[in-house]
């Protein structure tokens, strides 16, 4: 090694030092940006020549070079915001997403938003994929861009009624007489049902005691809403027999007839269940059921399965990256749960731009799941991941660039110095 030499391991050290500033430059300015992950440069030194050959020992080196920049996928401080497609992942993993022509790409960047199509994206406008939902709001394994589809649910006829209640077993027997039902019966109960084009309904159940340990009731509908019904007066459409052991458990339910025909466009013989508990005779154990005892009859709980059509009212996320339909009709759909992709090694992950990475062999090939499951993140509804570019350690890293760079125009003017003073031999 010569003084010529010594200029050449000097601008090593320049390049080196620039390499470092365009690094710790580039974390500086995306200090701000959503879900970013700052990087650090790495040198290692140049191969040096060996006074002993191939003996080792008295090598002299000659000068540094960049070898690698190395992403640091350390977690970024989470925001809570009021945009309800804001999403944030505490922990490991990335939201993947459709870019077009350049693939799936992977982000940190959880700033997401509906467009025109009701389509969930990110600001490029590229689609987030995640698991679909089926018919009945169940998550399944199939993949796809998150979509909201019609922002209008059918209606839903009502098929079962749920009733949990006691009948009096001290009640005295009546005939039931249609025409004078509060008189001729010992207990009643009203509940709003839909028809199959979701117009609501009233149903009043009458209950009457026909002999010990036997109850009689019939389902009935005003005239104005059955067909061919008159006004003011009740049509019954369904009834049927309660039959309790000595103990005052449902010892059988007898079905007679059930078959309800509203008017103003219902369809006909809509079959309604009403599900009063399993019997004994069914396998049950008589105290989930409807009961006979000895106090005033009443009903603690009645629940039935339709709805009326509805309109999209509001959407959310919650912490399982699930996305939800709330319709004002008070229904909840589930419509697709957001996708989370692990890798291997995240730092194998080739940077993209647009806030976007892409999967390569030194990365590994995603793995898609569920959010919080073999080792993924949690996904955090209104939320967003900042930066987790640390700016003091970025100003102390520039500093240290600073001298680096320094140091070795002094290795290159004191080398010119050295050189000069040789050129002046000949004087």
């Amino acid at each position: 090694m010569g003084i010529l030499s010594s200029f050449n391991v000097g601008v090593s050290g320049l390049r080196a030092a620039g390499s470092s500033m365009s690094v710790i430059g580039d974390n500086i300015a995306n200090a701000g940006t959503f879900g970013f992950k700052g990087s650090r440069a790495e040198f290692q030194d140049m191969l040096s020549s060996s006074l002993k050959g191939i003996d080792g020992g008295d090598q002299i080196g000659s000068g540094t070079k960049l070898a690698h920049v190395t992403p640091k996928f350390t977690q970024g401080s989470i925001n809570r915001t009021e945009s309800v497609t804001d999403l944030a992942i505490n922990g490991n993993g990335f939201f993947a997403v459709d870019a077009g022509n350049a693939g799936k790409g992977f982000t940190r960047d959880g700033s997401f938003h509906f467009n025109k199509d009701g389509e969930l994206i990110n600001g490029d406008g590229f689609q987030v994929l995640g698991f679909q939902a089926n018919d009945n709001g169940e998550i399944t394994r199939k993949q796809g861009p998150i979509k909201l589809g019609s922002t209008t649910i059918p209606a839903t006829p009502t098929s079962k009624i749920d009733m949990s209640m006691n009948l009096d077993s001290r009640a005295n027997v009546q005939q039931f007489d249609i025409n004078n039902p509060e008189k001729t019966s010992n207990f009643n109960t009203s509940i709003a049902v839909y028809d199959n084009v979701g117009t609501q309904r009233l149903i009043t159940v009458y209950f009457n005691k026909a002999a010990d340990g036997q109850w009689n009731y019939h389902a009935t509908v005003p005239g104005e809403d059955a067909q061919g019904g008159t006004p003011g007066q009740l049509v019954e459409m369904g009834k049927g027999k309660l039959v309790f052991d000595q103990n005052g458990k449902l010892q059988e339910e007898i079905v007679e007839t059930n078959s309800f025909n509203f008017n103003k466009g219902a369809a006909p013989n809509q079959k309604i269940e009403f599900n009063f508990g399993e019997s004994l005779k069914e396998g049950g154990d008589g105290y989930s059921a409807i009961t006979q005892y000895g106090s005033d009859s009443s009903i603690s709980r009645h629940t039935q399965d339709g709805s009326s059509a509805a309109t999209l009212s509001s959407l959310s996320f919650n912490d399982e990256g699930i996305l939800s339909a709330s319709y004002d009709n008070g229904e909840l759909r589930n419509i697709a749960q957001i996708a989370v992709a692990k890798f291997e090694n995240n730092e194998g992950l080739f940077k993209m731009g647009k806030n976007l990475f892409k999967e390569t062999k030194k990365s590994g090939q995603a793995a898609m799941g569920n959010p919080g499951v073999d080792g993924r993140g949690q996904v955090l509804a209104k939320s967003i991941e900042l930066s987790n570019v640390d700016i003091a350690d970025e100003f102390i890293s520039l500093m240290g660039a600073q001298r680096n760079f320094q140091a070795n125009t002094k290795t290159i003017t004191t080398a010119d110095k050295m050189l000069q003073e040789v050129l002046n031999l000949k004087r």
